[in-house]
């Protein structure tokens, strides 16, 4: 097998020179996947300390921020998810995964960007009862053909349900201001009241009192997330947490 991946890497990386879909060089080994071996090390990862609600690093100059362990944002402003976390700020080489799998298809890049979103979220997941995808209206999941938020739901440990559908088309938050965004996807999710068991059909676990891990691609101002958390807590579920592979960082945070 190692001997028919090496030749196949050679006969790939001679006739068609892919290209990593971060830094553009070639590729020595295209059958592991769109990103080199290199990007990958360079991820842009949130190193401690961090807020413990939202996930961004916490301002070293700001005491009261370290003191508290909660960034100025969040202690000022009430949300549904008790924690959150991302494997690091929406920009370079992370930011060309990202876009590489959601609007390329590049689907060999969800499984390593799940693993570090494992490393990342790791105090999220360990007490999960589950995972949830925030879900594409069926118009776009059709058209894209597959959801990148179950791409990378499925590979982060516990089991991955479908709690949560969308009940409205609703334009892209990328289109929109971030004034905007709250109102966009306000009352645009329902959540199912049972899990239902992928192998014994007849067998359905209520949502009551369970810890549930959100998982999307990114998050911008976390209109999406809040929303998909209101959802899931009108039917009971007793915690809700977000785990994304990146996150937008805008102003200071202290």
């Amino acid at each position: 097998m190692s001997r028919w991946r090496s030749w196949a890497n050679q006969a790939l990386a001679g006739l068609f020179a892919p290209a990593c879909v971060a830094c553009q060089e070639p590729l020595a080994h295209p059958t592991e996947g769109a990103v080199c071996a290199a990007c990958w090390d360079r991820l842009s990862r949130f190193t401690p300390p961090v807020c413990a609600t939202c996930g961004i690093p916490l301002p070293s100059w700001r005491r009261s921020c370290l003191d508290a362990g909660r960034c100025a944002r969040c202690r000022r402003r009430a949300t549904v998810l008790t924690r959150q976390a991302a494997i690091g700020p929406h920009e370079g080489v992370l930011r060309s995964v990202v876009h590489a799998l959601k609007y390329d298809a590049r689907l060999s890049t969800a499984a390593p960007l799940a693993a570090s979103m494992r490393v990342a979220g790791a105090d999220l997941l360990r007490d999960a009862h589950t995972v949830v995808p925030v879900p594409l209206h069926r118009v776009r999941a059709w058209s894209r053909g597959f959801n990148q938020a179950a791409l990378l739901a499925r590979h982060l440990g516990p089991p991955a349900y479908p709690l949560l559908a969308r009940t409205r088309a609703t334009p892209p938050q990328v289109s929109l201001p971030a004034a905007r965004r709250h109102r966009n996807v306000r009352e645009a999710f329902a959540a199912r009241r049972c899990i239902v068991d992928r192998v014994v059909r007849a067998t359905s676990i209520p949502v009551a009192d369970l810890i549930v891990v959100l998982v999307d691609d990114v998050c911008t101002t976390g209109a999406t997330l809040d929303a998909c958390g209101r959802a899931l807590r009108a039917v009971g579920v007793g915690e809700v947490r977000a785990l994304t592979a990146s996150r937008v960082v805008t102003g200071p945070r202290g």
